[in-house]
């Protein structure tokens, strides 16, 4: 039998990355397990990935659309606000799945050794299947709207890939201390609502005040809307202001939450 040994990380060359390809048939089991369960037992089953967004965008038109008259770039409110919704709901699903993901799968962790990076990033990147099937909602909305297409769609997978490192930046880091704290389940709700606000999902990034942009730009997810915004609606200058300090944060958050979830990854079964 192969002796697997465990040892601290040193450099680059311990994150482990070339461990996690050879166990990538895990990692494509545990999306498709995720996805399973997601619906198993629904009487809509995945068309939930695609009610959820549509029906908080119903929500969100009515309210600050009609009611508040809030601003959406000379655009149809339905498809602003939807076209930030889909980033946004790729980052909260995933985060709250992966961060108590760890404690939920203690049953593997414990008894079989395997990179317990693989549960976490499956968490995450199963997301994208739901973002899949709402993102067909969008082509028929902006059909319907008549917005063609803009000729920089050739952006949004990098925004798409800019939303999945955040999330799984996030998800490492707080997955690693949910084994230790627990509190992270409490904090995780409130947390990601006040991102949520923080985020210009309902609202026109230039709303917020000159003097606040350049903070405003440190949230890796201003970025990631701002960019899928641009990607798919046109008539925008790039917003390079907002998504340079935000590809920089989110390459901070996924390189230190490998290196602390490395560093801590030793110690998940004695304490999960």
């Amino acid at each position: 039998m192969e002796r697997v040994r465990i040892r601290p990380i040193r450099g680059w060359a311990g994150l482990g990355l070339s461990e996690l390809w050879r166990f990538h048939e895990l990692v494509y089991f545990l999306i498709w397990r995720d996805v399973r369960v997601r619906y198993k037992q629904t009487l809509l089953g995945a068309a939930w990935a695609i009610l959820q967004p549509f029906l908080t965008m119903v929500i969100f038109s009515i309210f600050f659309g009609e009611l508040a008259g809030m601003s959406s770039d000379g655009f149809p409110y339905p498809i602003f606000s939807y076209v930030g919704l889909l980033p946004w709901g790729f980052f909260e699903s995933g985060v709250t799945k992966a961060a108590g993901s760890l404690v939920a799968g203690r049953h593997l962790i414990t008894k079989v050794y395997f990179p317990r990076l693989a549960i976490p990033l499956a968490s995450v990147a199963s997301g994208l299947v739901d973002f899949g099937l709402a993102f067909v909602v969008l082509i028929g909305m902006m059909a319907y709207y008549r917005v063609a297409p803009s000729p920089a769609l050739w952006g949004l997978p990098l925004f798409l890939l800019l939303a999945l490192s955040t999330a799984l930046g996030v998800s490492l880091w707080l997955s690693a201390l949910n084994v230790s704290y627990r509190d992270i389940g409490y904090l995780l709700p409130f947390l990601l609502r006040a991102w949520f606000f923080l985020t210009p999902v309902t609202y026109a990034a230039n709303l917020v005040p000159e003097a606040y942009r350049s903070l405003y730009a440190l949230n890796p997810m201003t970025g990631v809307v701002e960019g899928m915004r641009w990607a798919m609606l046109g008539d925008r200058p790039f917003p390079s202001e907002l998504i340079l300090p935000s590809v920089a944060v989110a390459a901070v958050l996924l390189v230190s939450g490998l290196i602390y979830f490395r560093t801590t990854e030793r110690t998940f079964a004695d304490v999960v």
